[in-house]
């Protein structure tokens, strides 16, 4: 099975938002997989296909692809590796997702010491895991964790090319880490700060993200898009409403010409 084309024109029907190509296309070669007895290419279908059922929404689809991924990896004894790895970082990300954090932290561990003993430094991947491993801590309180996972996820991101775009990501989840604490009555009590602090630890984080998005070396194509897309919400929520609309603007823009 010739995954990388495979991958290829799935990302195109992304770029897109051809949801419904996308789904036709994952199901296809699926069954495929299936019916020619090829249990690597269904493992990295199912690694395609929690992010497709995540992004919409589709809980239980979502849920028994990650646990059809995890019950191949076991199979194909492979529970050591990279692949491995990232099937446990997908179908934690797809627990967290569904509100089950706390059943994926196990999953984001093992993967963190896989990712980081097979690894380089400069690895793009070791800073998903840690963004996505760092949002489920914060969904469990465990904000310090999260914030600690953060910072190495921009040291990650600041050795590699185009990384600015992850790193802003990272700096509006640096934010909502503070309003979290901020908001959380008895948590809080441990910082001395005042509310105006809060704020302006905040307002930091999002002029940093601001900077990243604003970097002139950035190709603006379908993934600065989707990133673009994924941080507006964001700037709205802080108030930031006319950058919110700039981004949605780029992102239009490159829409129309894919």
């Amino acid at each position: 099975m010739d995954m990388e084309r495979i991958t290829n024109r799935l990302d195109s029907l992304f770029e897109k938002k051809d949801f419904e190509g996308a789904k036709e296309l994952l199901a296809y070669w699926l069954k495929d997989a299936k019916e020619k007895g090829d249990l690597r290419g269904e493992l990295s279908l199912y690694n395609e296909s929690m992010g497709f059922f995540r992004k919409t929404g589709d809980r239980e689809h979502a849920v028994n692809c990650a646990e059809n991924a995890l019950r191949l990896v076991e199979e194909l004894q492979m529970e050591e590796t990279i692949t491995a790895a990232t099937t446990y970082i997908n179908s934690a990300t797809v627990y967290k997702a569904f509100r089950m954090a706390e059943k994926g932290l196990p999953l984001f561990e093992k993967a963190k010491v896989i990712y980081e003993k097979e690894l380089r430094e400069n690895d793009p991947r070791l800073g998903g895991l840690y963004n996505n491993f760092g949002l489920a801590l914060l969904d469990l309180k465990r904000y310090e964790e999260a914030v600690n996972l953060y910072k190495k996820a921009l040291e990650v991101m600041s050795r590699v090319k185009d990384g600015n775009l992850e790193k802003a990501i990272t700096y509006l989840n640096i934010a909502d880490v503070c309003d979290a604490i901020r908001r959380d009555e008895e948590y809080s009590a441990n910082y001395p700060h005042t509310e105006e602090e809060w704020e302006r630890n905040i307002e930091k984080c999002l002029e940093k993200a601001k900077e990243c998005l604003e970097d002139e070396t950035l190709p603006r194509n379908g993934y600065y898009a989707f990133v673009a897309e994924k941080c507006a919400p964001g700037f709205d929520y802080y108030g930031h409403f006319l950058y919110k609309a700039e981004l949605e603007k780029r992102v239009r823009e490159i829409s129309e010409n894919l």
